[in-house]
């Protein structure tokens, strides 16, 4: 393995642009991982290594122009969640709905990433459509965790987080609906976060449930991932649920935060996320990562958000609902898969064979849960109440930064299960989620950072912050980062 591929993002921008090294010579290092070990892992669906180092190029001719760099991160190459348009590489959302289909714009993540410099490497594995919690649910098949070849890299964005951890990219961006930036996050040692909701732009971003779904950063180190969350940030009138105010300064509090002092900070533990049936191991290392933030110099009080208990419930009633209506456009008649058509069948039946054979298990699954909670009769029994559900959640969130600059969790209730484990049961994956689901009812930012081991495997410590103070959870999640120090890296 090169050295340059072990390399944070932020060391490698600093290499690039004092001449150390090109941003052709860190594209094909990680180029040649992804050819040495992506064979045994399926982290992506598609490597655009000749566009990546044609990307590369462009910096580095304009590094040898004396220009100044496009951004802090020009040259540093990245992995794309698939599930935002590319027009030079096919964009299909881990499904064969879309199989080979290529998007005539780019999302807007997409076009700030190339305005910033950075080489895409390719697009990374996902549960179809960003539905399911272990990267199982692709149709190109699963995903699997650096750390054991047995078990799942989290979902649904597994690809990006077993990119990152790895070493086959030292960047990704994820799409966190329900927790699936900061799950695979924490069950594969890296870092992800999920902005305040419409911080991000979702121009471009395949919709799962478009009231939920959150583009965001995944790095290995809460600076890198602070730098990329400055990239993709901001407002983008092309999406009209984009908020029109500053990007928090979330690298400034990056660094402020590694030199270690939290004193004036207040920290709330979840009571009701913090539970006996977790795994043991999770709830050592999250006790032990809390005490760490009281000898930084955090005050630390249980909180109580009651509303929470119903999340898992609320969650998955709003998120089929919204899924029913967005798949509806998958109807065989304008792009994508077409089943069927072969002049003897009608339109109707030509889209009823393509979403048949074009979707799977578990979207078929969400379609007609939202289908039926939407219908005539039971709108307000199911989703009406849903939403009363999520208010109360968000009340709970207010009035607890009343009293604390923060909320702390542990990301998941155990570390990564096995392939296979809860394929066959939808209740058990579903609350894998149980921990990050409520800030995503509330649209409020949350990160994950690596807390350790338990039993050989990474787990997770989620922080949570108010909307729009996504700088809080880089200040203490680089704070707790220095303190814990070097954590082990996968065998792999």
């Amino acid at each position: 393995m090169s050295d340059l591929t072990r390399n944070t993002a932020a060391e490698l921008a600093a290499q690039i642009q004092a001449g150390d090294v090109s941003a052709a010579e860190v594209t094909q290092a990680h180029l040649d991982r992804i050819a040495e070990v992506d064979g045994g892992l399926h982290a992506f669906l598609h490597v655009a290594g000749d566009e990546a180092l044609a990307a590369a190029a462009v910096v580095d001719a304009a590094r040898a122009a004396g220009e100044a760099p496009a951004s802090g991160l020009a040259g540093v190459p990245l992995a794309l969640k698939d599930v935002f348009t590319t027009t030079d590489m096919p964009t299909t959302a881990g499904s064969k709905m879309l199989q080979g289909w290529t998007s005539p714009y780019d999302a807007t993540v997409t076009s700030r990433l190339r305005a910033a410099g950075i080489p895409l490497l390719g697009k990374t594995n996902m549960d179809e459509f960003a539905m399911g919690s272990s990267t199982e649910n692709s149709a190109y098949g699963p995903t699997r965790n650096p750390w054991d070849t047995t078990r799942v890299p989290g979902g649904s964005g597994g690809g990006s987080a077993a990119a990152l951890a790895s070493f086959q990219a030292p960047l990704a961006i994820g799409t966190d609906t329900g927790g699936s930036i900061r799950q695979p996050a924490a069950v594969t040692g890296t870092v992800g976060c999920k902005p305040t909701y419409g911080t991000v732009s979702r121009y471009g971003l395949i919709a799962c449930a478009s009231s939920l779904d959150q583009g965001g950063p995944c790095g290995r180190t809460v600076l890198d991932t602070a730098l990329l969350h400055e990239v993709i940030a901001g407002h983008d009138p092309r999406d009209s649920t984009s908020v029109d105010a500053p990007v928090p300064a979330v690298v400034a509090a990056a660094r402020a935060g590694a030199s270690g002092d939290l004193k004036g900070v207040k920290v709330g533990v979840v009571k009701e996320l913090h539970s006996d049936a977790y795994q043991p191991g999770v709830i050592s290392s999250f006790d032990a990562a809390v005490a760490q933030l009281t000898e930084l110099g955090a005050e630390v009080v249980e909180v109580s958000c009651p509303s929470f208990v119903h999340a898992l419930a609320s969650y998955y009633l709003i998120l089929p609902s919204e899924v029913s209506s967005n798949l509806a456009r998958f109807d065989a008649m304008r792009y994508g898969l077409r089943v069927g058509d072969d002049g003897t069948h009608s339109a109707e039946q030509v889209m009823a064979m393509t979403r048949a054979a074009g979707f799977g298990p578990e979207v078929k699954r969400r379609i007609m849960i939202g289908t039926y909670a939407l219908s005539a009769g039971y709108y307000d029994a199911y989703y009406g109440q849903a939403l009363k559900v999520r208010t109360l959640i968000a009340r709970d969130f207010d009035k607890a930064y009343e009293s604390v600059d923060v909320l702390v969790s542990p990301t998941t209730p155990s570390t990564a299960f096995l392939l296979g484990e809860k394929v066959d049961d939808p209740i058990a994956m579903y609350l894998y989620d149980l921990c990050t689901l409520p800030t995503n009812l509330a649209g409020h930012p949350a990160m994950s950072v690596p807390s350790g081991l338990a039993d050989g495997l990474p787990v997770g410590l989620q922080i949570m912050a108010p909307a729009l103070a996504d700088d809080r959870l880089y200040r203490v999640g680089a704070a707790y980062e220095a303190a814990r120090g070097e954590l082990p890296q996968p065998p792999i």
